[in-house]
């Protein structure tokens, strides 16, 4: 999400997708073309990488569809637990558009101290946007009021996440990058042995992962709950744990890794598994807690943790390596060999892992089968718009998304955290439920349709998306970018 013009890129980048054309200053498969592409004159400009900015368009989509329209369809919402629904592949998404925007902003760095600079620019940058909006101290767009108690903040959220992913992805593209081979060797492999530093980089991340969650012991642990103010006790609560390897909501190695190092009152207080039928009878959707629902369905959990942060680096290090095929690669039939055998490979390799029980596939948990099976979901939906937009030209139907890509940080901050419907709801008459987001939720759509469930579907859809839309694509006619 990181990128001057879009939440995820945070390098600019003016690549050519090409349909098999050379770039000038390019890396290339054959000695003759790479020296042909030096003798270019440097008037070239370059085109932006089309299916990027639709492909990074429609995950923004999915996220406000998910988040705002997940309540009232929960077969869309996060899976409660183990498997994978629409809304688990927002996040691998974005940190695989992640991995191939730093393959194609870093494909030359003539100053390591400049791009080293910038990178950690960016990832403060993100940081500090991540705590801000997700920290407590916004609570748009419902509530008005504004402020956070330092003692409750959450330190973790989905910017952070980006925020490290693309951090060390980055620097490790940067530090090897003189490393690269301008000529692949013949293989189909030779792509993954000219990034093999890339690879290490994901590996050791997958061993951190991997050791950590099934040799880590997990003690007993406890937390107070509170009121919605949070101002006074309502009760305390122990949760037995005393094991190792345990993939539950309970006892895991991830829950325990956040709680020794952010503190359980940092933690996020409203974990997907409350939709659990262990926790309550609405399940899968949300509703009010069981009597006897065991005591860790009425804790905390952070989705956006530091041991599954750890984890999502794997999907930044699947992007780069589209990125770097892209690079390498300049006919069609070749970029998609690679791409497809790679995305379906991950596939097979996550759905022999989830169906034997051996490693589930889990967003919270950011379980190994979850990467690879939202990896090679990310690379297929990658190539099918790679197919239609670069290779038939069927860019026109796919417009909407790509304004949306481009201005992915200013729609992300303003309709999927709520900020533009905050600020609208701050203009009410006479009480704050009486605003014009709200009335045009319930006269304009929810009684029109005579149902509560298909009047939010269309309201996301035509006054969230499509809204956001338009005006993505009046700002990019002007040229107007959020840029970090």
């Amino acid at each position: 999400m990181e990128n001057p013009k879009n939440l995820e890129e945070g390098l600019a980048h003016r690549e050519s997708l090409g349909n098999g054309e050379k770039q000038q200053n390019e890396v290339s498969e054959h000695p003759e073309a790479e020296e042909k592409e030096e003798q270019q004159p440097e008037k070239q400009k370059s085109k932006r990488v089309a299916t990027l900015d639709v492909f990074r368009g429609l995950t923004v989509v999915l996220m406000i569809l998910v988040d705002d329209a997940g309540e009232a369809y929960p077969l869309i919402n996060h899976s409660p637990w183990n498997g994978c629904r629409l809304a688990d592949f927002v996040m691998p998404f974005f940190l695989f558009i992640v991995g191939m925007a730093i393959a194609l902003a870093l494909k030359r760095v003539p100053k390591k101290r400049d791009a080293v600079r910038r990178i950690f620019s960016r990832t403060l940058k993100l940081l500090f946007w991540g705590v801000l909006l997700q920290g407590g101290y916004s609570h748009a767009p419902s509530d008005l009021a504004y402020g956070v108690d330092m003692k409750l903040i959450r330190w973790c959220g989905i910017l952070q996440r980006i925020a490290l992913v693309y951090m060390i992805v980055a620097l490790v593209e940067t530090f090897t990058i003189k490393h690269r081979q301008k000529i692949l060797n013949p293989g189909h492999f030779s792509i993954f042995t000219a990034y093999r530093w890339q690879w290490l980089g994901g590996f050791i991340s997958f061993l951190i992962y991997m050791i950590t969650t099934f040799a880590l012991y997990v003690p007993d642990w406890s937390f107070v709950n509170h009121d919605e103010q949070k101002r006074y006790t309502v009760w305390h609560y122990p949760v037995n744990c005393g094991m190792r390897g345990h993939l539950g909501p309970a006892c895991n190695a991830v829950g325990h890794v956040d709680r020794a190092v952010w503190g359980v009152n940092h933690l996020y207080g409203g974990p997907e598994w409350r939709r659990l039928k262990a926790c309550t009878v609405s399940a899968p959707s949300s509703g009010d807690l069981r009597d006897d629902a065991p005591a860790w369905c009425h804790g905390p959990f952070e989705p956006e943790g530091l041991l599954s942060s750890i984890s999502a680096i794997l999907s930044g290090t699947i992007g780069i390596h589209y990125g770097h095929v892209l690079i390498h690669f300049k006919e069609n039939s070749k970029r998609l060999k690679q791409w497809v055998s790679m995305a379906v490979g991950l596939l097979i390799i996550a759905i022999i892992l989830h169906f034997t029980d051996a490693i589930p596939m889990n967003k919270q948990l950011y379980s190994f089968s979850y990467v690879c099976f939202t990896g090679g979901a990310a690379g297929l939906v990658f190539s099918g718009f790679y197919i239609l937009i670069d290779m038939w030209g069927w860019r026109m139907p796919f417009l909407f998304l790509e304004w949306i890509g481009m201005n992915a940080m200013l729609v992300y901050v303003m309709a999927a955290q709520g900020i533009f419907e905050g600020f609208i709801n701050g203009w009410f008459y006479k009480s704050p439920d009486n605003t014009l987001v709200y009335w045009i939720q319930d006269h304009v759509f929810n009684d029109v349709w005579k149902s509560e469930r298909v009047g939010t579907l269309l309201y996301v859809v035509f006054a969230q998306i499509t809204f956001w839309a338009v005006v993505s694509g009046v700002l990019h006619k002007l040229g107007i970018y959020w840029k970090l």
